[in-house]
């Protein structure tokens, strides 16, 4: 995946939620801004060429001081945010770092 067709997709509102984003948006008490903003702002830390779902990519971005993460994929031509949450431990050190298993 590409960060700047991302970044466009994001700034013309061509984007969805899935359910799983949206449970997880709001067990960390994410704003949609937060997330936007987050998105625009940042960068592809990790590739997934293909989960079985079609690619994906791990996006760390921040609103304002806050490390948010976004896991997206594609859902026809528009970016599908699958996942949502604040990077932290036990699974990361800091946002761009996975503890060692």
């Amino acid at each position: 995946m590409d960060i700047e067709e991302i970044k466009a997709k994001i700034k013309t509102n061509q984007y969805v939620y899935t359910h799983h984003a949206e449970i997880e948006r709001r067990v960390d008490e994410l704003k949609f801004s937060e997330i936007e903003e987050a998105l625009l702002n940042g960068e592809i830390l990790e590739q997934y060429p293909d989960t079985g779902r079609g690619e994906s990519c791990l996006i760390v971005g921040f609103a304002g001081d806050l490390p948010i993460h976004i896991v997206c994929g594609w859902r026809g031509d528009k970016v599908a945010l699958i996942t949502v949450y604040i990077p932290r431990l036990p699974k990361f050190i800091d946002p761009w770092t996975r503890r060692e298993k």
